[in-house]
């Protein structure tokens, strides 16, 4: 069987040496291993993967002595088991229709388990998957219908929340029941060109590159740690509808990026920033 192991912790001596002589002594072959140490922070980061005839619990259990020694923040999995998605979206389908493809056709390893929107309009598209669309409205109550989200969560065990172009802002009170688990896209003109028609302003600005941003959600809006980003350079020729098509492009390979990262345990948070490991 393979496991994927990922951590952080203080940066000190032996580190490597006490989990690379652990799985030795357990006759573990490792597959791949990186690591990084960030001098601004102090804090080490590693992620393994390894193959083991033992049983993941047994696993857990030797690692756990020397977690506790090196203060690890630290997450050992079966690589082969596949994160359950939930994903959330609004009226603008591309992002949704990319990931769905990229799951039908394997080149994305997660399972979709639900589709939950505040609109109608990517019922037949989800459907047409064999997924669960879930209809909620704004107008059942912000309150409500974020208590609905979370149950939908709790009932499909969903391991990632996705935003797949969902145009809404998270409450603070969600955002903290989902720490580390939802991942939004938007246009990476924020904070430059915030509100209406992003891509109008761009264009009455000149802009000569245009891109997305994939991250993780937290309360300060659309600031959350940085997963990937996506750019292409543009020109004077471009219309607002031409910036508008070629950022939607963008979005949808840093958010397919993004989510195939988190899923194969690739991304550590540190601090407000995240440690890739590609």
């Amino acid at each position: 069987m393979s496991y994927v192991l990922s951590l952080s912790c203080p940066d000190r001596p032996g580190i490597v040496f006490a989990v690379s002589g652990l799985l030795a002594s357990r006759e573990c072959n490792i597959l791949e291993s990186q690591q990084y140490g960030d001098p601004s922070t102090g804090r080490f980061f590693l992620r393994v993967q390894f193959t083991s005839d033992l049983p993941l619990e047994e696993l857990q259990t030797l690692f756990a002595p020397i977690a506790t020694d090196f203060a690890f923040d630290w997450h050992l999995s079966d690589a082969a088991t596949r994160m359950k998605v939930l994903m959330m979206v609004s009226r603008e389908g591309h992002c949704l229709n990319d990931l769905l493809f990229r799951v039908r056709s394997g080149l994305l390893d997660i399972d979709v388990v639900a589709v939950v929107s505040n609109h109608p309009d990517m019922r037949p598209l989800t459907q047409s998957y064999g997924i669960d669309y879930h209809h909620l409205p704004m107008s059942m109550g912000k309150a409500a219908q974020e208590a609905e989200v979370v149950t939908l969560v709790q009932h499909y065990r969903a391991d990632l929340v996705v935003l797949a172009r969902y145009m809404q802002i998270l409450s603070d009170d969600l955002c903290a029941k989902l720490q580390g688990r939802v991942i939004n896209i938007h246009h990476s003109f924020l904070p430059s060109f915030k509100g209406a028609k992003p891509y109008h302003q761009a264009h009455a600005r000149g802009v000569k590159l245009i891109g997305a941003t994939a991250h993780y959600v937290t309360p300060d809006l659309d600031e959350g740690p940085i997963i990937e980003q996506e750019v292409a350079r543009v020109d004077h020729t471009h219309s607002p509808e031409d910036l508008r098509r070629v950022g939607r492009d963008m979005e949808c390979l840093a958010l397919a990026r993004a989510v195939r990262w988190h899923a194969e345990h690739r991304v550590v948070l540190n601090g407000d920033k995240t440690v890739v490991f590609r």
